[in-house]
C-alpha cells in the first residue's frame, strides 16, 4: 500500500470515529426539514396567490391630491385701500366684508351721472310736452285751413252768383237803355205839332235814367267780377293754408323722434348712474362664497389696480384628484368605493367613490400638450385624473385642504364589465331629453 493511499484511509477512519460519535446528515438530507420547507413553500405560494386575487381587485396610486374650489377674489375698481377686514386663514361666511377702498372718487362720479340724468329728464319733459302742443297745434290748423277751404269755396259761388245777377241786371239795363234811346229818337224824329215838348223831355229823362241805371249796373257787375277774384284769391290763401296743415303728421313725427332721443339721452343717464352705483358698491370688497382666507396680500394703503388680486378662499367641500395610469381604468366606473388614505393623517382612513372621469389625459391638456407627430416618439403610459368624492361627514371633522398628499384605492372587482362611461353622442343627449321632457308633460 503507498502512502497516499495510507494516508486517504487514516482520513476516512478518522472521519467515521471522530469523537467516537457518526458523523451527523447533512441539512438537505434531513426529512422533517424537508417537509417543514415544502410547507412553507407551498403555504407561501397559497398566500401569494391569494393576495394577488384580492390585490387584483384593487387599483391605487400616490400621484393623488386633495383638490378643491379655491376663488381669487379681486379688485372690481381700482383706488387705494381705507381697510381690510379680515385676517389670515380666518373662516368667513357668504357676503362677508373683506376690504374697503376708499369711496370719494366713486361717490363724486355718481354725484355727477345723477345731475346729467337730471338735466336729460327736464329735455325730456320738454320733448314730450312739445309733442302734444304740435299735435295739438297741427290739428287745430288743419281743422281751421279745412273750414277755410269750405268758406272759400262758398264765398266763391256766392260771388259768381253775384256776378250773374249783375250781368243780367247789366242786360236789362241795355235793354230798356237802348229802348229809352229809340224813344228819344223817336219823339225827336216826328213834327213838333205832333208830339208835345213835355213828351219829348219825359223821353229825354227816361233815356238819361235809362243810361244812369245802365252805368250802375255795369259797376255792380265789376263789382261783382272783383269779388269773384278776391273769393278766389282767398281759396288759394286757404289751400295753402290746408296744404301746410297736412304737414302735421310730419311735424309730430319730428316732435315725437326729438322726444324719442331726449328718452334715449334719459336711458343713457339712467345706465351712467347704475354704473356709477355699481363701481361705488365695488368700493367694498365682499366674500363671493363662503371659505378660509388664504394668501391675503390686501394691506391698508395699498393702490390696486383694476383685477388685482387680493386673497383666495378655499371652500370647504373638498375631493381628491388621482392620476391613475391608462392602464389602470380598464375596469374603473362611476360609483366604485374608494378607501383613502391622507399622508397628513397616518392610520387615518377615508371613503369615498369615484366620481367622474376625465376625457383625456393629464398631459392633453397640459401648457404645452405633446406633439406625437414630430421628432422621435417614445411611448409613455399617460396618466388620466380621476374625481374622487368624499362620501363621510368624516371629511369635515379634519384639515383637508387642497394639495395634500393622498393614496387612493379603488375597488375594481374582477369581472370585465364595468368600464370607464363613454362621452354620450348628441344624437342621444337629445333622445333622452325629448323622452324627459315627454314623460314630464304626461
Amino acid at each position: 500500500m503507498t502512502s497516499n493511499e495510507q494516508d486517504r484511509e487514516k482520513t476516512e477512519h478518522g472521519q467515521r470515529t471522530g469523537n467516537g460519535q457518526p458523523p451527523g446528515k447533512p441539512f438537505h438530507r434531513n426529512p422533517v426539514l424537508r417537509i417543514l420547507l415544502f410547507i412553507l413553500i407551498i403555504g407561501g405560494g397559497i398566500c401569494g396567490f391569494a393576495y394577488w386575487l384580492h390585490a387584483r381587485q384593487y387599483e391605487d396610486t400616490d400621484d393623488a391630491f386633495v383638490d378643491g374650489e379655491i376663488v381669487q377674489v379681486s379688485a372690481k375698481v381700482p383706488g387705494i385701500i381705507q381697510s381690510v377686514e379680515v385676517a389670515d386663514n380666518q373662516d368667513i361666511p357668504t357676503g362677508a366684508v373683506l376690504a374697503r377702498i376708499d369711496p370719494r372718487d366713486y361717490q363724486a362720479k355718481l354725484k355727477e351721472a345723477q345731475a346729467a340724468l337730471e338735466a336729460a329728464e327736464a329735455r325730456l319733459e320738454v320733448a314730450t310736452t312739445n309733442v302734444d302742443l304740435v299735435r295739438a297745434n297741427t290739428e287745430a290748423s288743419l281743422a281751421e285751413a279745412q273750414a277755410g277751404v269750405e268758406q272759400a269755396k262758398a264765398a266763391i259761388q256766392s260771388s259768381k252768383s253775384q256776378l250773374a245777377s249783375a250781368e243780367a241786371d247789366v242786360t236789362a239795363a241795355e235793354a230798356d237803355a237802348t229802348r229809352r234811346l229809340a224813344d228819344l229818337k223817336r219823339y225827336k224824329s216826328l213834327d213838333q205839332r205832333a208830339v208835345s215838348q213835355l213828351q219829348v223831355d219825359a223821353a229825354q229823362a227816361a233815356a238819361d235814367s235809362s243810361q244812369a241805371n245802365l252805368a250802375a249796373a255795369r259797376k255792380r257787375a265789376s263789382a261783382a267780377e272783383s269779388a269773384v277774384g278776391e273769393a278766389q284769391a282767398k281759396e288759394a290763401y286757404t289751400e295753402g293754408m290746408l296744404a301746410a296743415a297736412k304737414t302735421g303728421p310730419q311735424q309730430i313725427a319730428s316732435a315725437v323722434a326729438q322726444a324719442k332721443g331726449a328718452q334715449a339721452t334719459v336711458d343713457q343717464a339712467k345706465a351712467s348712474v347704475d354704473e356709477a352705483e355699481l363701481n361705488l358698491s365695488y368700493t367694498t370688497i365682499k366674500a363671493p362664497v363662503a371659505g378660509r382666507v388664504t394668501r391675503r396680500t390686501a394691506r391698508q394703503g395699498q393702490y390696486l389696480q383694476l383685477g388685482q388680486i387680493v386673497l383666495a378662499l378655499v371652500q370647504p367641500d373638498v375631493w381628491v384628484t388621482a392620476n391613475f395610469k391608462e392602464s389602470q381604468l380598464a375596469h374603473m366606473s362611476q360609483g366604485q368605493e374608494v378607501r383613502i388614505e391622507v399622508d397628513a393623517y397616518p392610520g387615518q382612513t377615508f371613503h369615498g367613490k369615484v366620481d367622474s372621469i376625465q376625457a383625456g389625459s393629464g398631459a392633453r391638456f397640459s401648457l404645452l400638450p405633446p406633439e406625437n407627430a414630430t421628432g422621435n416618439y417614445v411611448k409613455v403610459v399617460q396618466r388620466v385624473p380621476v374625481k374622487i368624492v368624499f362620501d363621510s361627514e368624516a371629511s369635515h371633522k379634519w384639515l383637508l385642504a387642497p394639495g395634500m398628499s393622498v393614496v387612493p384605492r379603488v375597488h375594481v372587482g374582477i369581472g370585465g364589465q364595468q368600464h370607464p362611461l363613454p362621452i354620450e353622442p348628441s344624437s342621444a343627449r337629445a333622445a333622452t331629453t325629448e323622452r324627459t321632457v315627454a314623460s314630464s308633460s304626461h
